[in-house]
């Protein structure tokens, strides 16, 4: 927590910086506003490409780890059927939600950015107007597992590891096992990665603001104002939904829940993980009356699966990036981005800002500028916090909701 709060003022630093540095040549220095401009947005591309460099590894270790672990719904047989349709339907909910909202409000269209490689948006119309299923399934299905890697196709990447992992949860423990030990220690491994990545954060920061600033001016944080109103709006819209889900399978012991899940709830809000709760989330719901093996399976389960919170802030966030650089993107496209997003957050853990990698990759998949995701990044914190609370608000519900579907809502063990 101490290490996020480090980050979260670094990057308040490198912000307050960028604004002076580029309010100042943009004010005193215009002429030098442009190739200022095209240097300093290097530090955004040093962290862009750092960001990029670990996507590929983290999907596929991720994705297969979880994927292998799920030999357990064998076992537990109608848990894990309802523990999976809950997942899938809260999922496509949480994107739709993001998607609707983000084209409805526009929060992108507020302030027009200049499209800095016109070369790039040419080559996005022409791929749009030959669009069709044809590319799309060349584009899903891999040649080669290496040369996934080697270009980031992430999509690619997800149908081998979906395959993968289906195979060794049916190979049997006894050869699994260690291969599935050694994906999950690697997948350990490439999350610290993460976190000393995002310790460059603040330079990448520091350049695409002071870039942005230099060249457009101080209208640019007319964006950042509307962008945190409409995404926590967006976020209401997706609680209510929750809720209302919650209530018509829980009753009025919805309100019981909501008290005990109260401070979990705070907590991801303020240290920004979901994962910081989870010892104090079995807790509660044990003691709220869940069964403990449902608990146990699910709740761990939808730490990978059930992101509801991520899930929308990945198409939001998407679709904002697009229209800040004034790409339209079709209906055909939007909805294939749904579906990749709904593919390729499977099996990212709940970690600070891991949505951001997935958002990143999303971007360079549909031809959007991925050093956008610098533009929001000042702000990503506050998003994170609500996110992350949401996140544990989904888990908590599709937990209480499989356990009395099936039967094993017990009345709360500190009142019997």
């Amino acid at each position: 927590m101490k290490g996020q709060n480090k980050l979260f003022i670094a990057i308040i630093i490198a912000l307050i910086l960028g604004v002076g540095i580029g309010g100042l040549v943009h004010v005193k220095y215009p002429e030098s506003a442009e190739p200022f401009s095209k240097n300093i947005k290097l530090l955004g591309t040093v962290f862009i490409r750092l960001v990029q460099m670990i996507i590929a590894p983290l999907v596929f270790t991720t994705l297969v780890v979880g994927i292998a672990k799920m030999s357990d719904i064998k076992m537990i047989g109608r848990v894990g059927t309802k523990a999976m349709l809950w997942f899938i339907s809260a999922s496509l909910v949480s994107l739709f939600i993001g998607l609707i909202l983000v084209n409805w409000l526009e929060p992108g269209h507020v302030t027009k950015l200049p499209i800095q490689d016109v070369a790039s948006a040419d080559e996005l119309l022409k791929s749009s107007k030959s669009f069709s299923l044809e590319d799309f399934v060349k584009h899903m299905i891999p040649k080669s597992l290496f040369e996934a890697f080697a270009t980031n196709e992430v999509l690619q990447i997800v149908v081998f590891a979906i395959m993968f992992g289906v195979a060794l949860a049916n190979l049997g423990e006894e050869y699994s096992k260690p291969v599935v030990k050694l994906f999950d220690i690697m997948a350990h491994g490439i999350l610290k990665m993460v976190g000393y990545i995002m310790w460059f954060a603040p330079l990448g920061v520091l350049g695409a603001i002071a870039a942005v600033v230099a060249t457009n001016g101080f209208e640019i944080f007319k964006v950042y104002a509307i962008y945190l109103r409409d995404f926590f709006f967006a976020l209401g819209v997706l609680w209510l939904v929750l809720l209302l889900v919650g209530y018509f399978i829980l009753g009025n012991r919805l309100f019981d829940l909501l008290k005990r899940i109260k401070e979990p709830l705070l907590i991801a809000f303020s240290t920004t993980s979901s994962e910081a709760v989870f010892p104090k989330l079995v807790e509660e719901l044990e003691k709220f009356g869940c069964n403990s093996r449902v608990v146990s399976f699910i709740l761990p389960l939808g730490y990978s699966f059930n992101l509801d919170g991520s899930m929308m802030y990945m198409t939001f966030a998407s679709i904002f990036i697009a229209q800040i650089y004034g790409i339209e993107m079709t209906l055909g496209q939007q909805i294939t981005m749904l579906l990749v997003l709904m593919l390729t957050s499977k099996g990212i853990a709940g970690v600070p800002r891991a949505s951001l990698v997935i958002i990143v990759a999303t971007c360079s998949m549909f031809g959007i500028p991925p050093e956008g995701i610098a533009l929001i990044l000042p702000i990503d914190h506050f998003c994170d916090m609500g996110r992350s609370m949401t996140n544990v608000l989904g888990n908590t519900l599709a937990t209480s909701a499989v356990s009395k579907w099936e039967g094993q809502l017990t009345e709360p063990l500190d009142k019997i």
